[in-house]
């Protein structure tokens, strides 16, 4: 059998018409000989009366404080409804079908409850099913522990259960429906020119979805590409091929030069960010300083971002809303940081920039030329990353759009 999973997010499966086409999609699929098994998401978004936002509002109504295991318990729901509802719709147009659970789906996990990670899965359930003829709609975003407590997987759940079932049964591809035409070389409602890539490598896809880029979740990507399963990311509502997301080879099949004419993929970015910067002293007691200020954050449960460590400087990111939890850890320690709020975080991702010279001259040069000061610069293989003021963020966006992916 030629598996091919196919996953849909609450807006694709959101209403009768909606689900209507779904199940056009997976029944074009099984005429062109692939066995589709499909990975649902919970129905609609925050305030429509099955989504996974408007469950747990529901509860916390209720109490603030319910256990993780509890939670996991009705955040499942969400996906079963979908499960269900989608099976039914296949059903009714002549489609034999049936909804599993992530549990009865093979899909086990460990006990981090709200985060829970896939140990491995079993899916002799679905294959059995499959030969039996029928199309298995999988409830995404949760599992079970061995003990038999179910777990979520956390915001973009669904994309991991469908990369981690893709390859677990071999599939030819893992298909991520969106309500987007495909991956884009930046967000298109900052940049009007942005485009659909026809192709990436799982690594310049990961960067992306690290930094921001919100239409799949890192952990899918990951998974898929230590299987060398190929993802499209295809748009739901539309016969648009999507961009393919597979090896560096593969991307680069057939090209003379693998960095070719573009050093730069996509750009994203990431709001609401807070700068700290710490003086600390410039000899032993200072690198002492520093171990306490790392080791009594990650205590505090805070994670630091864009980190730069200079000698009798330290500087780094975290989320807006922890900056005062940070501030209190550090003024407890006896620093005195200097706080900046209202940053952003904007990242240039490509394969193609790899020993390549000038990236970071270009990006200056860029942003220099639209007046934005870079408060913070770091780079990678295939990433570089500047921190700026928010009410410039957009701006820096559409200026490095054009200086590395301009429109011919």
């Amino acid at each position: 059998m030629k598996f091919l999973v196919q996953k849909f997010g609450g807006t694709s499966v959101a209403n009768p018409d909606l689900r209507q086409i779904v199940a056009r999609k997976v029944l074009s699929a099984r005429e062109s000989g692939y066995t589709p098994v499909v990975v649902v998401s919970a129905m609609g978004r925050k305030g429509e009366p099955y989504a996974t936002d408007s469950l747990l509002a529901m509860a916390q109504q209720v109490s603030a404080d319910i256990a993780g295991r509890d939670l996991d318990l009705l955040m499942s729901c969400g996906e079963v409804i979908s499960g269900v509802v989608m099976s039914a719709t296949l059903q009714s147009i002549g489609c034999p079908a049936i909804s599993l659970t992530g549990a009865q789906a093979g899909i086990i996990t460990d006990n981090s409850f709200n985060e829970a990670r896939i140990l491995k899965v079993d899916v002799s359930n679905i294959v059995r099913h499959a030969r039996e003829g029928r199309v298995v709609v999988v409830a995404g975003f949760q599992g079970v522990t061995e003990d038999g407590d179910v777990t979520t997987l956390g915001r973009g759940g669904s994309d991991t259960t469908a990369a981690a079932l893709g390859a677990a049964l071999k599939a030819v591809y893992v298909d991520i429906y969106t309500d987007v035409e495909g991956i884009m070389t930046a967000d298109p409602r900052i940049v009007t020119e942005a485009r659909t890539l026809e192709a990436i490598t799982y690594d310049e896809l990961c960067h992306l979805a690290h930094e921001g880029a919100k239409v799949i979740h890192p952990r899918a990507v990951e998974i898929a590409m230590q299987k060398g399963i190929p993802l499209r990311v295809r748009p739901a509502f539309s016969e648009a091929a999507g961009t393919l997301v597979t090896s560096s080879g593969e991307v680069y099949k057939g090209t003379v030069d693998i960095v070719r004419d573009k050093i730069i993929t996509g750009i994203t970015h990431i709001m609401d960010l807070t700068q700290f910067r710490v003086i600390v002293d410039n000899n032993l007691e200072g690198l002492k300083e520093q171990q306490r200020m790392f080791r009594s954050l990650a205590l505090a449960g805070i994670s630091i971002d864009f980190i730069n460590v200079l000698p009798g400087l330290v500087l780094f990111t975290v989320r807006e809303d922890v900056s005062g939890k940070a501030l209190q850890v550090l003024e407890n320690l006896g620093f005195k940081p200097e706080v900046q709020a209202g940053c952003a975080k904007v990242s240039a991702v490509g394969a193609g920039m790899a020993g390549v010279p000038g990236v970071i001259a270009d990006i200056v040069e860029a942003l220099t030329r639209e007046h934005i000061n870079i408060m913070q610069c770091n780079d990678s293989h295939t990433t570089v990353w500047v921190l700026v003021k928010q009410e410039v963020m957009e701006k820096a966006i559409r200026a490095l759009h054009r200086q590395f992916l301009p429109v011919h």
